[in-house]
């Protein structure tokens, strides 16, 4: 069946009402149905037939007859539809949940213990101060050593300086962030000290809303687009007393690192992009531009740009923090998570952002009991057997959990299920990222993304509206009976580390909603840094983060500075 590649007459709009009328949908455009829509107007017995063939369907004539009736009337029903303009922040009625029928949340609250460096000492050096991590940082702003309007100046010129180069940021936010550091510092001074993170400049992916600026989405059809609120994560970190900064790169609708004004650059090689597609979060969180910064994941959005760029990256539990005021691409996948320079500062950053806010529905309250000093012996530990005898596992892969090791641990072998056709269960994002982005592709304004290459959104939305509505459901249920089976697979395990490169970890994570720490442990011979990850149970981020600091301080790459910026 031919596919037409180049069709500038082409009615978008009718052509897609037909299509979905067949439960297909699609701007692939396959020339027999097209010529077929324009020469009778209807949907006929032939067109079903070829339109079967897409979905890998076979009827017979006497089934095809019977349903012309039925699918004609959807027709005007899907027009209908169309009629009402649905936002991309307006979630379906229908939500995925991580937890397994029957399982309770945690609900044990204690204490918040992390590092406190007592007595730790100004550096003479200002880019010392900027790749410093927020633990540290904190401490010296507590102890009024820097005030928070001298380290938001240093961030706010290095954005200026280094973001260029890095194609890293989208919109500086030097007024509002110097209001901001002012408030913070009269507060300090006053006794009115909110915590850790007060005073701390830092970034944020530019699919969260920020109310007076713009929330690109990267992308070109939207970054004149001001959204009339903060986002969740926003508010809340403001009322920790963070410093917005800036807003940061991401690639377009979330994919990659091509955003409408370039491609954001790794630090440690200008040659390549940062991955994404938390680009800008990444690299300005390595090239020392901020403090830290919010990324988001739907499938591997946090762990592939902190590995580019060497930097320590949490994916929290699916549920675990609020969407709210942040673009959607898949609601069923989409999680918000900190990117920093330390395993503890992202414990501080997720502390301040996690549980519910009445406005994601998805959104749950647990317990963070986040202790630095826990011991490793009350963790049950594992390693994914499977991705360390891989092909894909390198020497800093084995070399990261000897390290592992040598902090007293016995790792047990775990394997992940390998009986599930995970490729297959990509559908479930391609059809929810196609319908947030539904009046994107029916108004044709998809022409104006920047990357038009058969892998990149334009094209994959196109695909997706091909994907039957039965075929969705059924992914969602053998992703049921996935979430089931790792559940089983790490029984007695509350964390395991794996390769970043493992065979099916990333994906197969992803869809269960179990969270992720990726953390910087080694380089490649050319200079750019690799990583690991530590895949925690649901609802166990602080035992993941624990994990994870407890291998982090035995090393020091996290503590390396790209060459060019620092």
């Amino acid at each position: 069946m031919k596919i037409l590649e180049d069709i500038e007459s082409v009615d978008r709009r009718g052509f897609m009402a037909y299509m979905s009328a067949l439960g297909l949908g699609g701007t692939v455009f396959p020339g027999v149905l097209w010529a077929k829509m324009q020469a009778r107007g209807e949907i006929t017995s032939e067109t079903v037939a070829d339109a079967g063939a897409v979905a890998g369907l076979d009827f017979t004539d006497a089934e095809r007859d019977a349903m012309l009736a039925g699918l004609n009337s959807n027709l005007e029903a899907y027009e209908a539809l169309r009629a009402v303009r649905v936002s991309n922040h307006v979630t379906p009625a229908i939500q995925f949940d991580p937890a397994l029928p029957g399982r309770d949340l945690p609900s044990e609250t204690r204490p918040f213990r992390f590092t406190r460096h007592i007595g730790l000492r100004r550096p003479e050096d200002p880019e010392t101060l900027a790749f410093m991590p927020v633990t540290q940082l904190s401490e010296l702003i507590r102890s009024r050593q820097l005030s928070s309007t001298e380290l938001t100046t240093l961030y706010l010129e290095r954005l200026e300086r280094h973001g260029p180069t890095l194609e890293a940021v989208i919109t500086l936010m030097s007024d509002r962030a110097l209001e901001h550091a002012a408030r913070a510092d009269r507060e300090i001074a006053n006794g009115a000290y909110r915590g850790p993170l007060h005073g701390i400049p830092w970034g944020a992916k530019d699919l969260l809303a920020v109310e007076g600026f713009r929330t690109t989405w990267g992308a070109t059809p939207y970054q004149d687009q001001v959204i009339g609120e903060d986002a969740t994560v926003v508010r809340r970190l403001e009322e920790a007393g963070a410093i917005l900064v800036a807003k940061l790169t991401l690639g377009a609708l979330a994919q990659g690192d091509v955003w409408y004004g370039g491609r954001t650059r790794n630090p440690w090689n200008l040659e390549q992009g940062s991955s994404g597609s938390s680009a800008g979060s990444a690299a300005s969180t390595a090239a020392g531009l901020v403090g830290f910064a919010i990324g988001s994941e739907t499938l591997g959005s946090i762990l592939s740009p902190s590995t580019r760029c060497g930097v320590t990256g949490l994916r929290p539990t699916y549920g675990r923090v609020s969407r709210s005021g942040a673009m959607a691409l898949s609601w069923s996948m989409d999680k918000l998570g900190p990117i920093a320079r330390s395993v503890e500062d992202c414990a501080l950053v997720f502390n301040a952002i996690h549980g519910a806010d009445g406005r994601d529905p998805t959104a749950r309250d647990a317990p963070f009991n986040w202790d630095s000093g826990r011991p490793l012996s009350d963790l049950r530990i594992g390693y994914f057997r499977r991705g360390f005898d891989s092909e894909r596992a390198t020497g800093h892969d084995r070399a990261a959990l000897e390290t592992l090791r040598s902090l007293g641990v016995a790792p047990v072998p775990i394997d992940l299920p390998s009986d599930y056709p995970l490729d297959a269960l990509r559908i479930i994002l391609r059809a929810e990222a196609a319908a947030a982005f539904d009046e994107l592709t029916l108004s044709g304004r998809d022409d104006l993304l920047v990357r038009q290459t058969a892998g990149a959104w334009p094209n994959s939305f196109r695909v997706a509206r091909m994907i039957p509505a039965v075929e969705y459901i059924q992914a969602n249920r053998v992703r049921t009976m996935l979430m089931g089976a790792l559940e089983a697979a790490l029984e007695g395990i509350d964390v395991f580390i794996t390769p970043t490169r493992a065979p099916d970890q990333l994906l197969m994570t992803n869809l269960t909603g179990h969270p992720a720490v990726v953390v910087p442990s080694g380089f490649n011979d050319d200079g750019t840094p690799v990583s690991t990850v530590f895949v925690g149970q649901l609802w166990a981020d602080a035992e993941t983060l624990r994990v994870a600091k407890a291998w982090q301080d035995a090393t020091d790459f996290h503590t390396r500075r790209p060459p060019l910026f620092g």
